[in-house]
């Protein structure tokens, strides 16, 4: 990468469960992180996010607001690999909908958010979750 590139990252709670997805791809492959990815030249980020949440997850959202920036910057060998900057949005999703998993995932869940902190999740992932607790969006 010559330099950063914008993300964005939907954060779906309800009932103390959190929607995450299995990384099918490079980077954090396997990881389990929040839905999301590139922003498309010309495209808003709430349009982005919404995106990203259908094709990884088939769920369709409502952005409520805006949550945090959170950063994903990976080195190999002394040069930076990967340099994310990511936007992570709060969305809601309809009660009873259930993703499944496709795009760019291995699989979706709504996991309890105790679960979740048990899972080999993205560093990002852990930041978004420890902050959602923090700030008691995620109870």
């Amino acid at each position: 990468m010559e330099r950063p590139v914008v993300a964005v990252a939907a954060a779906a709670v309800r009932g103390g469960e959190i929607l995450l997805i299995k990384r099918k791809y490079p980077p954090s492959a396997g990881k389990w992180s929040l839905p999301g990815g590139h922003v498309e030249l010309g495209e808003k980020l709430e349009e982005a996010v919404l995106r990203e949440l259908k094709e990884e997850t088939g769920l369709e959202g409502v952005v409520k607001r805006f949550l945090k920036p959170v950063e994903y910057i990976e080195r190999e060998g002394g040069r930076v690999k990967y340099h994310f900057v990511i936007l992570v949005y709060l969305v809601e999703v309809a009660d009873g909908a259930q993703p499944k998993a496709s795009d760019d995932a291995e699989d979706a869940a709504f996991v309890p958010v105790e679960k979740a902190l048990e899972m080999d999740l993205t560093k990002t992932t852990r930041e978004v979750i420890d902050y959602l607790l923090i700030s008691r969006i995620l109870l």
